[in-house]
């Protein structure tokens, strides 16, 4: 009897035991976990990474330029300043471009031959931000089937009430196409901190068509809409062709 009685209680000392045991453990891996997503969310949404920078090929490069060149942009040049403060007007030397001098030439306007398509890839436009100190390392464009997302790191005014002088990441996608012969241009939404933004938020303008909805009104969508003959987002490329 005494012996049955002894290996009862050790039985219940065993599973008392095992039970501490058990809770500690679950205890420090709640701790564990607990603590390695809340570094997650703080290294990944608080204090973002900057994003890499898209440095173009060679190649790369000189396609950019020929398609700017075309679109008449150029880089910014330092203009020669006389004394009395004007830039002074210099004539471009032998076989020196009108891009290389920066000095434009008298020239008779003409449509003759004008490229009216717009067509850049996703690594273009990426080079094109990172040219720009404020933009280089905030916002990163991904190019998809009908789809232009956006990726950015918004820094927080020091006088908000919370994450003030911080960074975070935002997110946002927007339908870009073409169809029934008229631009296509939906917000599909928009994340903060990896947590979807509510529609009542963004005005209610989820998931409608902005050109549709306020294409009728005079402004800039039915403008927008009037001058365009065709859009095409794919897979790493944008072309838009305008209308004559």
């Amino acid at each position: 009897m005494n012996t049955v009685e002894n290996n009862s209680s050790k039985e219940q000392k065993s599973v008392k035991k095992f039970g501490c045991l058990q809770v500690f453990g679950i205890v420090l891996l709640t701790v564990l976990l607990t603590t390695g997503v809340t570094l997650w969310v703080a290294k990944t949404y608080i204090f973002p990474s900057q994003f890499e920078p898209v440095v173009l090929t060679s190649v790369e490069e000189q396609e950019l330029s020929e398609k700017l060149s075309q679109l008449s942009f150029s880089e910014d040049t330092t203009s020669k300043v006389n004394p009395g403060g004007k830039p002074a007007r210099q004539n471009p030397g032998p076989g020196e471009s009108e891009q290389e001098s920066g000095v434009l030439q008298p020239e008779a306007y003409s449509e003759k031959g004008a490229s009216r398509e717009i067509s850049f890839s996703e690594r273009e436009l990426n080079a094109m931000l990172a040219k720009n100190t404020d933009l280089a390392t905030k916002v990163a464009v991904d190019l998809a089937d009908n789809l232009i997302s956006a990726r950015l790191r918004i820094p927080v005014d020091r006088d908000f009430p919370i994450f003030a002088g911080k960074t975070i990441r935002a997110a946002a996608g927007v339908e870009f196409s073409y169809l029934g012969e008229k631009p296509v241009v939906v917000l599909k939404g928009v994340t903060l901190m990896g947590v979807p933004v509510p529609n009542a938020w963004l005005g209610g303008l989820k998931n409608i068509d902005l050109v549709q909805e306020f294409g009728t009104d005079e402004g800039f969508w039915k403008l927008f809409s009037d001058g365009v003959a065709s859009i095409e987002t794919r897979e790493g490329q944008l072309t838009i062709t305008l209308k004559e």
